[in-house]
């Protein structure tokens, strides 16, 4: 048996201890220290609507359960794709987090090239909660059931007139699923947002919309409005005598609108898991729930995994829907 020269000796004692001191700094650097300072999510909304106030309220509590502030950055417009960016190219160790939604996976379907990969780009950590989409009808519409609606598209063709709002938008791409998947041929109608679309329709200019249900409730609570039918996989919390489109005979119809929390790549994994944990807890907490509650969401928290299918699922998704319906990407 060979002995080491006394060089190599010290080399070898010199690389297995500093070997032995990163290793504890490693993992001192991926948990215990994590976080080392205050952390920002940011959302691609503006103040005030249903994804920031989602931010907002997940972010106070995380405060509390990191030890560190947590901040909303409101980077709107361009499909998100500046708030997406931001995340991208922000260092991967935590502190910068992306408020992902249903609207990402549009986006990476809609848009010719972007400055990130929205799979490769981003670890998704957990969803946060899924709201409601819906069909609606002015309530002195002849339409008293989501069958009677499909019914009279497949017998009039191109006379049923669907309103959304802006092309490209979750709610158009739903309303453009609605008419493939009921196999009816109608006008799906873009309006320039909510306010809009619920004047089109208390008007009569248009038979039926696909809106998130936020922005109708009170429309449907006050009677001005009748929901067919909403299109997730269960019935609403907020009405719950209003059957899903699948329960009204349109099989196969699920649209829903979710929101999520994503760091960039290659964030160290303790650090995904330490922060999947704590949003976990946040969501399972019953005031949390309760204020998410009011804005018609209802909290649902996942594995880093189920989120990543999730997103992958609704790119496929959303990209057949897009060819399907000729809309030119942008």
């Amino acid at each position: 048996m060979h002995s080491l020269p006394s060089a190599s000796r010290r080399l070898l004692v010199c690389g297995t201890v500093a070997a032995g001191l990163l290793a504890p700094v490693s993992a001192a650097l991926a948990q215990g220290a994590y976080p080392a300072k205050p952390l920002r999510i940011v959302v691609p909304f503006g103040p005030g609507g249903v994804g920031d106030l989602t931010a907002r309220i997940v972010a106070n509590e995380l405060s509390r359960s990191l030890g560190q502030s947590v901040t909303i950055e409101n980077r709107p417009g361009a499909g998100g794709v500046v708030a997406a960016e931001t995340v991208a190219r922000s260092a991967p160790d935590g502190h910068t987090m992306f408020l992902m939604s249903n609207g990402s996976a549009v986006t990476a379907s809609l848009f010719k090239s972007l400055p990130f990969d929205m799979v490769k780009d981003f670890t998704p950590v957990s969803t946060l909660g899924y709201f409601d989409i819906a069909v609606v009808v002015p309530d002195d519409s002849p339409f008293k059931t989501l069958g009677e609606l499909v019914a009279y598209g497949k017998a009039n063709p191109d006379k049923l007139n669907i309103g959304s709002i802006n092309i490209g938008s979750t709610q158009n791409l739903a309303a453009e699923l609605f008419k493939s998947t009921a196999g009816i041929r109608a006008q799906i109608i873009p309006y320039n947002g909510s306010p809009a679309l619920i004047g089109a329709l208390r008007g009569q200019q248009v038979d039926a919309g696909v809106e998130i249900l936020a922005p109708v409730l009170s429309q449907i609570k006050g009677g001005a409005f009748r929901a067919l039918a909403v299109t997730g996989q269960k019935r609403s919390v907020v009405l719950p005598d209003v059957p899903t489109a699948e329960e009204a005979g349109v099989k196969g119809y699920v649209a829903s609108s979710w929101n999520a929390l994503a760091v960039p790549a290659r964030t160290p994994r303790a650090v995904v898991e330490r922060l999947n944990r704590d949003i976990v807890a946040v969501l399972a907490n019953p005031d949390v729930r309760q204020k998410l509650l009011a804005l018609n969401i209802d909290a649902q928290s996942s594995t880093p995994e189920q989120n990543a299918e999730l997103l992958v699922s609704d790119i496929k998704r959303w990209t057949g829907v897009i060819e399907r319906a000729g809309i030119e990407k942008q």
